[in-house]
């Protein structure tokens, strides 16, 4: 029979893009359609005007598809860019977050991310954000086998 050493704790710290792109609050929509575009990026923390590492809402791709009711109404590529340009990320952005930290084992994180369907969890020490782990950290995960 053979016996099974117990894998190493794996924690929040280990998988998280530490290095985050985020976005103020008083920043155009526009602005934020270019980062995700150029960057390919799902989810851009918020963060206070003055202060780049206090959390103050997330904004996503989602978001900015409430913007391509523009297109489906059947204004074009200029109409829907003025109507992004008129709007504030602060004006879409989710405030009720749900965070993690580095400390919290990735097991539980993964769990938390599933049960309340999130794409991303903001990671958050001390008040201040330090990364974010993503769906797509543990397709990276699940990829390096």
């Amino acid at each position: 029979m053979a016996v099974s050493k117990a894998s190493p704790a794996i924690y929040v710290r280990d998988l998280m893009t530490h290095e985050v792109t985020s976005v103020r609050r008083n920043d155009r929509l526009s602005h934020v359609d270019d980062v995700m575009r150029l960057g390919r990026i799902r989810h851009l923390p918020v963060v206070e005007d003055d202060d780049e590492t206090k959390l103050v809402g997330l904004v996503s791709l989602r978001d900015l598809f409430r913007g391509s009711l523009a297109r489906a109404l059947g204004y074009g590529t200029r109409a829907q860019q003025k109507l992004l340009d008129m709007l504030f990320v602060k004006e879409v952005m989710t405030t009720e977050l749900i965070t993690t930290t580095p400390d919290t084992p990735l097991v539980e994180a993964a769990r938390l991310m599933t049960h309340r369907k999130l794409g991303c969890l903001p990671v958050v020490e001390g008040g201040k954000l330090v990364g974010i782990l993503t769906e797509g950290d543990f397709v990276s995960l699940a990829a390096k086998g």
